[in-house]
């Protein structure tokens, strides 16, 4: 009975946040490994799976923030490795991983530095075609960046041998794997590159684990063989094996052997070529014979004798001069007529100005008379009202004893009505103006004229 009235329960959201919290102070730090199942990706770019093995399976979230780190997108029964906040999904009471970071198992570190270094070097630009040089068609010299010990030198130089026996080959020896392998790769590739000594540069090793070749997936490598200043042939491993040095170089080959055939030039069928060119220049030479033999058959065939030539030339002089003399005459005897044909012309259309020259004369005769009447009218009529205006001048008003009298504000006092006492006059006389006051009592002070 008295279980019946113990201590309040907790409802379903405390005992989520409590497991929550008990799973976030305990369970943190940890990589947890297993296989994606159910695999969703939201169009948010969130991922939702399940981690599982070959006896559980727990739900895991994985937001965009985080997914967008990925080197490569999660798949459907990828192997990898997880770590994040372990907890509980409380409106649910789901037991998840909130996935932070994301590892492929077993070479996942490995792959995700290939990845990343990929992804940052192809961003600069260093994979991009436009940088890559063409491989010269004849080279004077080889250079070989590998190990004297690697079976892939012996490959290569046999095949060169066979291929191109008179072209010299550098080798600079450089350990191909191993710790700091990555360092002595890079020198190797610098040197051949300061010295010039070769036209073409085949960098290879034979084939392996991607740990045996690592070094050609490292940085100092890579940028090395991008920088290079003479163009490079990668020769790494097996067909299926990709290093980033073979995206930094300007040719990739399949194998070592595959390298040394792009880099260097066929003798053999150099060779065959030469003779079938040989046989074609033949060829033309003898026709440009046969060709010329007829041409000259044919200009000989049309070779006379100078005196011939002379005699024609002498006989096209004559005809030309009799045509240049009868052209002459009939060019004079036609230019005679016409002339006499204008004169004549000329003398039938010319017209009799006589009369309209006596017209002229009159007519300035009259214009200068009229110009002379029209300007003794226009003076007599400025004298008449110059006189007039002086007549009604103020000035002589003024000069007759007359005088004009304005307040402060320049008003016209035509009244003594609108005198004000203390108001200030200005009078104008003939010979000057003056101011002065009015003392008398004329009427109301104006309340704005204070002046």
């Amino acid at each position: 009975m008295t279980e019946l009235f113990r201590a309040e329960s907790l409802s379903v959201s405390e005992l989520n946040s409590l497991a929550k919290t008990l799973l976030d102070d305990h369970l943190s730090g940890f990589w947890v490994a297993g296989e994606v199942s159910n695999l969703t990706r939201a169009a948010s770019g969130h991922y939702y799976f399940s981690l599982k093995d070959s006896r559980a399976q727990v739900r895991c979230a994985m937001f965009k923030g985080s997914a967008q780190r990925l080197a490569q997108p999660l798949k459907e029964g990828d192997h990898i490795e997880v770590r994040g906040r372990i907890g509980i999904y409380e409106a649910r009471g789901e037991f998840q991983i909130t996935v932070d970071e994301v590892r492929l198992m077993g070479l996942g570190r490995l792959y995700e530095a290939y990845e990343r270094l990929k992804a940052q070097l192809q961003a600069e630009g260093v994979f991009s075609p436009e940088r890559k040089k063409p491989l010269p068609e004849r080279p004077r010299a080889i250079g070989i960046v590998t190990s004297l010990a690697a079976a892939a030198l012996r490959d290569v130089v046999t095949t060169l041998k066979r291929r191109a026996p008179e072209i010299p080959v550098f080798v600079y020896p450089t350990a191909v794997q191993g710790a700091g392998s990555e360092m002595q790769i890079a020198q190797a590739v610098q040197t051949a590159s300061e010295r010039g000594e070769a036209d073409v540069l085949i960098v290879c090793r034979g084939g392996g684990s991607i740990e045996d070749l690592w070094a050609f997936n490292e940085e100092a490598v890579v940028r090395a063989v991008a920088a290079c200043s003479i163009p490079v042939v990668s020769g790494i491993g097996h067909e299926t094996d990709f290093t980033l040095t073979d995206f930094a170089a300007d040719v990739r080959a399949p194998t070592p052997t595959g390298a040394a055939e792009l880099a260097s030039p066929n003798r053999l069928e150099a060779v065959s070529k030469l003779a079938q060119a040989q046989g074609r220049l033949k060829d033309v030479l003898r026709q440009r014979y046969y060709d010329a033999a007829q041409k000259l058959d044919w200009l000989a065939r049309q070779i006379r004798h100078p005196q011939q030539k002379l005699n024609e030339q002498r006989s096209q002089i004559n005809a030309l001069t009799q045509s240049l003399r009868f052209a002459a005459q009939n060019t004079c005897r036609f230019n005679a007529q016409r002339l006499a044909r204008q004169t004549q012309m000329l003398a039938h259309g010319r017209p009799d100005i006589s009369a309209a020259r006596r017209d002229v004369q009159y007519f300035q005769t009259a214009l200068m008379q009229s110009r002379k009447t029209v300007k003794h009218n226009s003076r007599s009529l400025l004298e008449k009202q110059t006189a007039l205006l002086e007549a009604v001048s103020p000035q002589h008003i003024l000069e007759r004893g007359f005088s004009v009298v304005k307040n402060s504000r320049g008003q016209v006092i035509s009244s003594t009505a609108k005198l004000k006492q203390g108001q200030k006059l200005h009078i104008t006389f003939a010979d000057g103006e003056t101011d002065v006051r009015v003392t008398g009592e004329t009427g109301q002070p104006d309340l704005f004229d204070y002046s």
